[in-house]
């Protein structure tokens, strides 16, 4: 069974965005050199691993809104991310966003389910490059 791991928060303008979250639940948000990303911390986190001490919390991530990824996101986590993409596919699913890395952490890539929603998914890969 693959889990929720991560939400994505798309947004016309970042700073307001953040603002607005920062101020209406207190969530830390921190930026991501280099990706026009911010992390969105909801919940307490080993600061070693960044991972929540609360089974079963999730935290999330900021970025600016495209034509395809325009609403809110949540993320499952995969064992194969390539393999979950086909098996999407074969159901009737389509490819967003293709296999990416975030070098040194893993995999991520986007789909839309046969409603027409948008959903990530995650293959965590130390040696992702």
């Amino acid at each position: 069974m693959s889990g929720v791991v991560h939400f994505e928060i798309p947004a016309d303008d970042q700073e307001r965005a953040q603002a607005f979250y920062r101020d209406a639940f207190e969530w830390r948000i921190d930026a991501v050199p280099d990706m026009q990303y911010s992390t969105l911390i909801t919940t307490p986190v080993d600061e070693a691993t960044q991972l929540p001490l609360e089974p079963g919390a999730i935290n999330g991530g900021m970025f600016e809104r495209t034509a395809e990824l325009a609403k809110p996101i949540i993320t499952v986590d995969v064992v194969d991310i390539d393999a979950a993409l086909e098996r999407i596919v074969d159901l009737g699913g389509a490819v967003v966003q293709a296999k990416t890395a975030i070098p040194g952490m893993g995999y991520f890539g986007y789909f839309r389910d046969t409603e027409g929603n948008v959903l990530g998914l995650w293959t965590t890969a130390p040696d992702a490059a």
